[in-house]
């Protein structure tokens, strides 16, 4: 998973980027706050993004307030890197739009614990946005079904959007994902069905009569 990483501080940001770079991310930094959203609006932007919160120029906070009024944004995980402890700070910072926040120095085992939880987060949002994905095609072709269609009093056949006539199995296949098994119903079975039947038995009879008087 690619990271971003903010921090103003060179040593701080050596640190961050070994770190996550042994743990296997695609680790890219920058030393400011308007570098770090101009990348966050890149098409490729890191998901999961570590941002300083005291930074020159445009601060951690205020690029949190930007991520968060972007509706056009692909999901963004973002922990807030801090040296401030209070209580007051930490809750203005979440109210910025962070989605977590390290204290510093931060400890190696935190700041892991930390990013796997920012990973499963954008996963299970990736994972939701599939599923809707899913159900937004599944609607379209339920959609497709909906309206007034064609359709002929006598053979039953539909007219289709290219003005063809077609069967009503064939035509519903297309438009969903519905499978057929044929059956027949009562009313066919005494209309249609039994009258061929009682045909049938009667010329099998016909023909054993005439064959033994033959015989």
């Amino acid at each position: 998973m690619k990271v971003l990483i903010a921090e103003d501080e060179p040593i701080a940001r050596r640190i961050l980027h070994s770190i996550l770079v042994k743990w296997g991310y695609d680790v890219v930094m920058t030393s400011n706050g308007a570098e770090a959203w101009k990348l966050i609006q890149n098409e490729d932007a890191s998901s999961l993004v570590i941002l300083d919160w005291m930074m020159p120029g445009m601060d951690g906070a205020e690029v949190c307030q930007k991520v968060r009024q972007s509706v056009h944004l692909k999901p963004t995980y973002i922990i807030l890197l801090t040296a401030k402890d209070r209580k007051e700070d930490l809750v203005l910072g979440l109210k910025a739009g962070a989605d977590d926040y390290i204290t510093k120095p931060f400890d190696i085992r935190e700041l892991r614990a930390r990013m796997e939880v920012g990973q499963r987060v954008l996963e299970l949002q990736q994972a939701l946005a599939s599923r809707v994905k899913e159900l937004e095609v599944a609607l379209s072709k339920v959609n497709q079904l909906q309206g007034l269609l064609p359709i002929c009093c006598y053979c039953k056949k539909i007219r289709n959007d290219h003005n063809y006539w077609e069967q009503l199995e064939k035509y519903l296949a297309e438009h969903s994902d519905v499978e057929f098994s044929h059956g027949v119903c009562p009313d066919c079975y005494q209309e249609i069905v039994k009258p061929e039947l009682e045909k049938l038995k009667h010329g099998s009879e016909l023909l054993v009569r005439s064959s033994l008087k033959n015989d």
